[in-house]
């Protein structure tokens, strides 16, 4: 056989795919479904040329195979410049490396041990009451109205705030962060809105920068001091890629917890019969119910790859340097494993999905989005038992390509009381919590829950 003919039989499951398109968010499932009949690993030639694992057993085997797949992001071209997760590739010029996602072994193993004992199920509970005056704070904002949006006035501000927190930056400077996070994410390349975007993600890289350099002047604890003191592969790392770990966190705190919270809200006001079964049986039902909705709306919907040495797997024959887009979306879809996947079913048994990712990549910050998702949904189950969301006012992201997020979700309900003090008093009692009782020391130093007082 020819080696073109060896090619061609090679990539004979070829589609066309392309999941930055406006038409893929509406046609997700209908692709999806065919993917999985036809061709579960399928060739497509957009961007480049790169393979498309779509089947729950495929992603697996493939997200486990570390050895022959790679995350590296090449940026200077000192090893075998590979490209990292994104596919496509971004403009040359706006080139960074996203942070331990990015890296392989050692460097992305030594990361996450830095960062583990601030991140692990047990620290991030430690944060729960400050979580939960966040919370009210924000609902009290909007409880005396009757109207909310769910994403600017809630699902935006709880995470960003908490983020900031661990890291050891001011409270008070989620509005610095919060508006680069998501509209980097959201904004068309294209958009006569990317200079001013653009600007805003200068601004959050300089106040990043700014951060970092008070830290190391003077102490505080939080991500970023165990950062700037981590030895990293036996060195201490530079700056430029301190500030993609601190971005890779931003980006990972902020917008996907903030895109589950969102759609989870959605479906509830859509589904009131469910809303109201969820409230009543939060006992047994809440851990099952962020589970599933973890599974059907799939914040981050995959992760690109590069094939790091000849090699088949689970099936496919692959070379060294060819592009893989694994789709955790996808996979979360697959009906040989999960009954009725394209259905919301609250109390799901055995729901394995894939939305954290899998194998040595696997989100770091997953106890962080539970637990956020958590307090927020059950709080406005407590205090909006009936909101009804505005599918009029209703923005999701034009594209799923990077993250399935939404820009609104205005919402009405039965006017209530406040509680308790403004969102900005809130913040700077909480600020004053974090400095007095160190909040953001690791759980290795710090075990105590955070202790808040009015």
């Amino acid at each position: 056989m020819s080696e073109a003919a060896s090619e061609d039989d090679r990539k004979k499951n070829r589609v066309h795919f392309d999941r930055h398109t406006p038409e893929y968010r509406h046609q997700f499932e209908e692709i999806t479904h065919e993917l999985h009949a036809k061709c579960p690993i399928a060739w497509t030639d957009t961007y480049d040329g790169h393979w498309v694992a779509s089947g729950n057993r495929e992603v697996f085997e493939l997200a486990r195979s570390a050895e022959f797949l790679s995350n590296d992001h090449d940026v200077n071209g000192e090893r075998r410049g590979y490209k990292g997760i994104t596919i496509p590739s971004p403009p040359r010029a706006a080139e960074v490396q996203g942070g331990f996602l990015e890296m392989d072994p050692p460097e992305q193993r030594h990361y996450r041990q830095t960062l583990n004992p601030y991140l692990s199920p047990a620290a991030v509970s430690r944060w729960i009451p400050l979580v939960d005056e966040v919370v009210r704070a924000c609902l009290d904002e909007k409880i005396e109205e009757g109207r909310i949006d769910f994403v600017d006035d809630l699902a935006n501000i709880v995470p960003a705030v908490l983020t900031l927190a661990m890291m050891g930056i001011p409270l008070k400077d989620w509005t610095v962060y919060n508006e680069p996070a998501h509209a980097s994410v959201y904004t068309p390349p294209n958009s006569p809105d990317m200079a001013r975007v653009t600007e805003l993600g200068r601004n959050m890289g300089l106040a990043l920068y700014t951060a970092v350099q008070e830290i190391r002047e003077k102490p505080r604890p939080g991500l970023i001091d165990a950062l700037v003191n981590a030895e990293i592969n036996g060195k201490t790392p530079p700056d430029l890629e301190l500030l993609g770990v601190l971005a890779l966190l931003i980006g990972g705190g902020f917008d996907t917890t903030t895109a589950l919270t969102a759609h989870a809200l959605e479906w509830l006001g859509q589904n009131p019969g469910e809303r109201d079964r969820l409230s009543s049986e939060r006992e047994s039902l809440l851990d099952s119910a962020t589970e599933e909705f973890l599974r059907f709306f799939a914040p981050a919907p995959g992760d690109g790859r590069t094939i790091s040495a000849d090699c088949e797997i689970a099936g496919q024959r692959f070379e060294e340097g060819e592009r893989l887009w694994l789709s955790w979306a996808m996979a979360n879809r697959d009906p040989s494993v999960f009954a009725e996947p394209d259905r919301v079913d609250l109390e799901r048994r055995g729901n394995r999905h894939s939305s954290f990712g899998l194998g040595i990549h696997r989100c770091i910050g997953s106890n962080v989005a539970r637990t956020v998702f958590k307090r927020m949904v059950t709080a406005v189950l407590d205090r909006m038992p009936d909101y009804r969301c505005d599918p009029d006012g209703t923005v999701h992201y034009e594209t799923i390509g990077i993250i399935q997020g939404m820009r609104h979700l205005p919402a009405t309900f039965t006017p209530g009381k406040r509680l308790g003090p403004s969102l900005d008093e809130t913040l700077e009692i909480l600020q004053k919590a974090c400095d007095e009782q160190r909040l953001a020391e690791p759980v290795t130093v710090r075990t105590a829950r955070a202790q808040i007082a009015r």
